[in-house]
C-alpha cells in the first residue's frame, strides 16, 4: 500500500507509521518504507539506531534488500513483527536523490518490484507500507504504480481537495489503481464541503473502494511514541479510524489487489 497525498502536512506520515504498528501488532509481519527522499521524517518519528544502509543505497543499487531494514519493538509486540526502511535525511543525499533523471527513475521502478518479490516471496512480509513524498515526485508515483492499493489522506484546505480530485482524475485512473481515501484533521462543518462530497461520491473515480475520515488530532505528535499512539490508545477516535482502515486492508487484499505489475507493463507512460 502506498500512503500518499496531494499536499504536505495532512499526517500522511503519522499515518503510514501506525497503521504500519497497528498491522505488525495483529501478528503480521509488516515493512514500512520511508519513499519521500526530499523530506524524510520517519527516522525522527521511530527514533531508533540508524541503519548501516538507507533506502536511497538499495534504490541506487547499492546493497541488498535486507540492509536497509531495522526491526523496532515496542510493548506487546512480537520481536521480528515490524520492520522499518529509512530514507538518508542528510542533505547531500536529499540533493542527490532531487537531481536524478528519467532513466534512473525507470530504472528505480525496477528495484522497486524486484523488492517487492524479495520481501513477500523471499522473507515472507505480509503487509508492505510505503510512506511517499506529497504530490507527483518520482518517488511517489513509482510507489504507488507499485502497490495494490493506495491510501490518499487529504485536509481540509480548499486547495488541497481540489488537487486531490484532479490527482486521483488523472494520475490514478492512469494506473486503474484501487484507491481508499482518508480526511485528516477534519474540523466541524468539514464533509459538508460541495468539494469533500464530491470525492466521497467516488463520481468521475471509479477505483475508488471507500472512504474514512479522522476528527482533528493535533496533540498526537506531541505524544512520546506518536508512532504507536494508534495501539497504545486503542479507544481514541483516531485508533478505531485506523483500525477500521486495517481490518478493510487485511480483508479484502486479495480480492482488492491489482493486476500484477511489471516494468513491461510501464514502458511508454509519460507523467
Amino acid at each position: 500500500m502506498a500512503v500518499h497525498s496531494y499536499k504536505g502536512g495532512t499526517g500522511k506520515t503519522l499515518i503510514s507509521a501506525n497503521l504500519a504498528t497497528l498491522l505488525a501488532a495483529e501478528g503480521k509481519k509488516t515493512c514500512l518504507l520511508d519513499m519521500d527522499f526530499l523530506a524524510p521524517s520517519l527516522h525522527a518519528l521511530f527514533k531508533i539506531d540508524l541503519p548501516d544502509s538507507w533506502v536511497n543505497d538499495y534504490m541506487n543499487g547499492a546493497c541488498k534488500p535486507e540492509r536497509i531494514l531495522k526491526s523496532v519493538r515496542f510493548n506487546g509486540l512480537e520481536k521480528d513483527k515490524l520492520f522499518v526502511g529509512f530514507a538518508n535525511p542528510s542533505t547531500e543525499a536529499i540533493r542527490e536523490m532531487s537531481a536524478k533523471d528519467r532513466k534512473w527513475e525507470m530504472q528505480a521502478l525496477a528495484r522497486l518490484l524486484s523488492l517487492q518479490s524479495s520481501l513477500f516471496d523471499g522473507l515472507s512480509f505480509d503487509h508492505l507500507i510505503f510512506d511517499t513524498s506529497p504530490g507527483l515526485q518520482y518517488s511517489s508515483i513509482n510507489a504507488v504504480i507499485a502497490s495494490d492499493i493506495a491510501l490518499v489522506v487529504a485536509s481540509s484546505a480548499a486547495s488541497d481537495l481540489e488537487g486531490t480530485w484532479q490527482m486521483l482524475h488523472d494520475l490514478y485512473e492512469i494506473f486503474g489503481k484501487k484507491t481508499a481515501l482518508l480526511f485528516n484533521k477534519v474540523l466541524p462543518g468539514m464533509l459538508q464541503s460541495e468539494k469533500v462530497k464530491r470525492l466521497q461520491s467516488g463520481v468521475g473515480l471509479p477505483k475508488l473502494i471507500f472512504s474514512s475520515s479522522i476528527t482533528c488530532s493535533c496533540y498526537i505528535p506531541l505524544y512520546e511514541n506518536p508512532c504507536f499512539y494508534a495501539c497504545e490508545k486503542q479507544n481514541s477516535p483516531f485508533s478505531r479510524a485506523l483500525n477500521n482502515i486495517a481490518s478493510v486492508i487485511s480483508t479484502h487484499q486479495s480480492r482488492l489487489a491489482s493486476p500484477k505489475i511489471t516494468l513491461a507493463s510501464c514502458e511508454g507512460l509519460r507523467i
